[in-house]
Formats: structure tokens, C-alpha cells, sequence
């Protein structure tokens, strides 16, 4: 995909006693999508906040866009967006008028601006609200109007602290899709999000990072295989079935399955899943369990969290 348009060597950062970064490398091909997760306090934000030059970093190099964050702060924001987890619109102004003044901050001049606000507006589904006071937008309206600031002056680097929190899932459909486009036509973007399926979807490259550190990256494929194969799963009609079930699948995959009783399921990684999954069919059908549920598949990327970081992936709060 290109030269890295984010680059990232051994970045350190503490708060007092706290080490949110702790020698972080991270590499961004340009236009591509990068994915940051990891659980609450695992150094997302403040990985966001030193490569954006909100924050300096107390040791190590970092670049975004050719330009030094250190050196060259000015040039790096002359060359990215940033979308942080609040909406930073003013509520005083209308949608158009928050537009139009981040066109004008940004050297387009009036009528560019104006050009270009309509444009974003309609784009976001936000031109029936566009003379409207912010102050009377919906959280979600709010959250679409401040992503479009973000891009007035077409950055070539995005940067999104939680972009579709706030949004329903139709909002969340219409900014992927915002994304691809922007994506296809050269944009480079780095997000955390709280949300899998959104990282799954979008990134083609996902960095997990835990207590300051990157501990596993990867497209989603490549994670899951981490945590294992495929996963027969069974989900028993009858609870009085479940630990023959059990038994069951444990003499078919060789393996010693998971077992929750209160929702009368049976699991396990295989590594030949289809002709297990033919053989265990058997095996019930020749036991005469009756199950509401068979079938065979992949770890999500909450699995990964689970097995790499011991919890669930939860967005940490601002430093």
C-alpha cells in the first residue's frame, strides 16, 4: 500500500507514575485504515494525542505525513484531521456557519468555504439541518457535523477517537461509507473504536496495545487465527442432554470442550472443522439428542480481546 504515512518508534509518555505509552512502534501505510484497540487505560488516546501534537512524548520518534511531530508540529497539522471523542462544534453557530468558519481558519477563503460546507452537508445528510443552531442538533447530528469539520480542508491523514459513538446503526452505515470513499481516494486514517464489528470492517490493519504496550497486530484475519480455528458449537434442546453432549464432542474433537450449562452449550476449537462437524451430527443423531443449534465457526475479535488482554475491548477515557 505505499509509504508509511504514520511512523512510530519506542514512544513513551507518562502521567506522574502512570505509563500510558511504554516504546510503542506503529506503522500506517497511506491510504489505508489502521484500527487501535485494547482495553480501558491500555494507551490508545494518548497514542492518538502525541502523533496528532496535542501531547509530547517523553522519549521516542514519530512522524505523520513526512512531517516531524516534534520538529515540525505545524506541518503535521497542516496535513491531518482530527475528530476527538467530544464534538467540538459551537453550539451557537448553525451547521453551515461551523463549516464555513473551519474553511475560512484553514486559508479557503469564503467562497470556497461555503462550497465546500454545502457539499460535507449533503454528504452527512445534514443540509435539511444546515441553518439550524447546533445548540438544537441531536447527539448524533452533532457527532456527523463535527466529522465533517474534520474535513473541510481534505486532510490527507484522519485521525478518529470513537467516530461513530453516538450513532445509530444507520448513522454508523453511512460513515463506513463516508470512510471507504475517503479511503479510495487516498486518505490515510488511524481510529479507536469500542466497537468490533467497526474494526473488522473497516481497518486493514488492527494494532492491539495493553498497558502502553502493542502486543498483537494484524488484519482481522490473522488475529483470529491467534486464538484458534474454527469452533463447534452446540446448543442442546434438552438441559438433561447436556453432558452427554459433552462427552460427545469431546470423543469427536479430542479435545475437552467448554461447557455452560445454563444455556445448555457446548463448544470447542477444532482444526478441521467440517469433517468434525459431519461427525458429530452423527453422533447426536445416533444418541438421539435433539439440539436447537449445530454449526462451525470462526473466533470474533472479541475472542481476541478475551484471550490477548484478559477482558473486553472498552475505549479509555481521556487522559
Amino acid at each position: 500500500m505505499g509509504e508509511a504515512a504514520i511512523e512510530a518508534r519506542g514512544l513513551v509518555k507518562s502521567y506522574g507514575e502512570k505509563r500510558a505509552l511504554d516504546g510503542v512502534d506503529l506503522d500506517v501505510a497511506r491510504g489505508s485504515v489502521c484500527a487501535l484497540l485494547g482495553p480501558n487505560g491500555a494507551g490508545k488516546t494518548t497514542a492518538v494525542r502525541v502523533l496528532t501534537t496535542l501531547t509530547d512524548p517523553d522519549a521516542g520518534t514519530a512522524t505523520v505525513a513526512g512531517c516531524d511531530v516534534i520538529a515540525d508540529p505545524l506541518g503535521v497539522r497542516r496535513n491531518i484531521g482530527l475528530a476527538a471523542q467530544d464534538a467540538t462544534v459551537d453550539e451557537l453557530l448553525s451547521g453551515r456557519e461551523n463549516l464555513v468558519l473551519v474553511g475560512e481558519l484553514r486559508a479557503l477563503g469564503r467562497k470556497r468555504s461555503r462550497a465546500r460546507a454545502d457539499e460535507l452537508l449533503r454528504q452527512f445528510a445534514l443540509i435539511d439541518a444546515a441553518d439550524k443552531l447546533v445548540r438544537d442538533y441531536s447527539g448524533g447530528m452533532r457527532r456527523r457535523l463535527d466529522l465533517a469539520a474534520t474535513l473541510v480542508a481534505r486532510p490527507s491523514v484522519l485521525f478518529l477517537d470513537e467516530p461513530t459513538t453516538g450513532l445509530d446503526p444507520r448513522g454508523r452505515n453511512d460513515l463506513w461509507e463516508v470512510l471507504d470513499t475517503l479511503v479510495a481516494e487516498g486518505t490515510t486514517i488511524l481510529l479507536t473504536t469500542q466497537y468490533l464489528d467497526e474494526a473488522d470492517r473497516l481497518a486493514d490493519d488492527i494494532v492491539v496495545v495493553d498497558h502502553g504496550r502493542v502486543i498483537a497486530r494484524g488484519d482481522a484475519l490473522s488475529l483470529k487465527r491467534q486464538v484458534g480455528g474454527d469452533q463447534l458449537h452446540v446448543v442442546c434442546s434438552n438441559h438433561a442432554d447436556v453432558a452427554r453432549t459433552a462427552e460427545l464432542v469431546a470423543t469427536v474433537a479430542g479435545t475437552t470442550p467448554s461447557v455452560d450449562e445454563a444455556a445448555r452449550t457446548v463448544w470447542t476449537p477444532v482444526d478441521d472443522g467440517v469433517r468434525l462437524l459431519g461427525q458429530l451430527a452423527q453422533a447426536l443423531t445416533t444418541a438421539g439428542i435433539a439440539v436447537d443449534d449445530l454449526s462451525l465457526g470462526r473466533p470474533t475479535l472479541d475472542d481476541v480481546f478475551l484471550t490477548l488482554t484478559g477482558g473486553r475491548a472498552e475505549h479509555e477515557a481521556a487522559a
